[in-house]
């Protein structure tokens, strides 16, 4: 799994670093087949007041892409936030890949001639 972690207006700290990286083991734990993820941490500074901190994540999967980005008033909060989304999105993935398509019993061939 490649991983880049990179931060606009912001310097990604160690700290932040292995925040990251913890909440990605959840979603790597339900879903193994995880090709790329791209993080990116942002700092919008609208007002001197209102300073909203921006994450958003890429997840390359088998067969997909899924993208997610999430706000807060505080980095930490985003992040887990973010990574609640991507948790839901990755499982739900991972739901329809797998084949839930049963025969029915009619078209069993049971061999009576």
């Amino acid at each position: 799994m490649n991983l880049t972690i990179s931060g606009h207006h912001l310097e990604v700290t160690p700290a932040l670093r292995e925040y990251v990286l913890t909440k990605l083991e959840r979603v790597t734990r339900h879903f193994d087949q995880v090709v790329d993820v791209t993080v990116l941490l942002t700092v919008e500074k609208l007002k001197e007041k209102e300073r909203r901190q921006k994450a958003e994540v890429t997840l390359h999967v088998k067969g997909r892409d899924i993208f997610i980005e999430q706000a807060a008033e505080d980095m930490y909060a985003a992040i887990d936030q973010l990574m609640d989304k991507l948790d839901r999105q990755v499982v739900r993935h991972k739901d329809r890949l797998q084949n839930h398509h049963h025969e029915s019993p009619k078209r069993i061939d049971l061999g009576v001639a």
